[in-house]
């Protein structure tokens, strides 16, 4: 892999660490459980573009792995997993049919995700009334993925990425 790919990628996971962080100190506006804005998303869909599918899937899996065993606990990791591949599944789908935009793949992941949690939640806790949830959390996703993709797709027509390595990475590497 090429030093400013691994550099990227890298910055990518402290990044939505961070971005993971963040959101966990903000109070919840909405009374209902499990309603976030997802700003680590952000950094999902702007890898999703930049980097490609697995490079994205390994960032979005790290963090959620690097974020529950720093900030959650194992109920959260569970949650977090099952929310980050259900949403991550439907978002490569969607990007590799060329027919969405970034704001349409990032709501398919902001609703996915919450499907993934309440499927989640009904399987750890055994029973489905958690389900009542599911039509409040698709109207926060969808508003929620609305914000992510026009800011996801801000910085990829923004922040242009290379990772063709110079003659200066070369020598870097050499020394």
């Amino acid at each position: 892999m090429k030093t400013r790919k691994l550099t990227g990628m890298a910055l990518s996971i402290a990044l939505a660490m961070i971005m993971s962080f963040l959101e966990s100190q903000i109070p919840s506006f909405v009374p209902i459980p499990g309603v976030k804005m997802g700003l680590a998303n952000i950094v999902v869909v702007f890898a999703l573009y930049q980097f490609g599918w697995k490079e994205a899937l390994g960032i979005s899996m790290l963090r959620v792995v690097l974020v529950s065993i720093l900030f959650g606990h194992l109920a959260s990791f569970f949650y977090s997993f099952a929310g980050a591949v259900l949403s991550f599944v439907g978002m490569v789908l969607l990007k590799q049919t060329g027919r969405f935009s970034h704001i349409a793949v990032s709501v398919t992941g902001g609703v996915l995700h919450n499907v993934g949690q309440i499927a989640m939640a009904c399987l750890l806790l055994g029973t489905n009334a958690i389900a009542y949830y599911l039509p409040f959390l698709i109207l926060s996703g969808t508003v929620a993925g609305i914000l992510i993709g026009l800011l996801a797709a801000l910085l990829v027509k923004r922040i242009p990425v290379s990772f063709q390595e110079t003659t200066e990475d070369s020598k870097d590497i050499k020394e």
